[in-house]
This record gives C-alpha cells, sequence and structure tokens, in this order.
C-alpha cells in the first residue's frame, strides 16, 4: 500500500528545525494522509489503519500546538 508507505516516512521524518512554513506545510500532508487512509479505512475496517491514523493525528496535534503557540490567559 502506497499510503502506508507516505505514512511510514511520515512518521520517521524529524520534525525539529522547521521553520513555519515547514510545518503548515508538514500540517496539511498529515492531514491528506489522514483523510485518505480513512477513506480505506471505512471499506477495510483494519484496526492496523485505526493505529496509523492515530499516530499521524498526534503527529499533526504537536505540529499545529507549535505553530498556534501559547494562549495568553
Amino acid at each position: 500500500m502506497d499510503l502506508l508507505e507516505k505514512a511510514q516516512e511520515f512518521e520517521s521524518r524529524k520534525m525539529s528545525n522547521m521553520s513555519t512554513s515547514d510545518r503548515v506545510e508538514a500540517s496539511r500532508e498529515a492531514k491528506a494522509l489522514i483523510l485518505s487512509i480513512n477513506e480505506v479505512y471505512k471499506e477495510t475496517k483494519d484496526p492496523e489503519l485505526m493505529e496509523v491514523m492515530k499516530r499521524l493525528t498526534e503527529k499533526k496535534k504537536k505540529i499545529e500546538k507549535r505553530l498556534n503557540g501559547v494562549p495568553l490567559v
């Protein structure tokens, strides 16, 4: 499966020393991967796909947390 290979490559990519535009691009790529895998998951209900989506979502949340910054109190 090409989607799983792309997801594996995205997960293994280092996220340190990224510029803001790199973070935005990575966040969009993660979203696209998650949505693509979700389409396959709807048909197959494969638990492995769900685990991949969960890992990608966690990485995406970390990227977006860094993008949005700490909220002011």
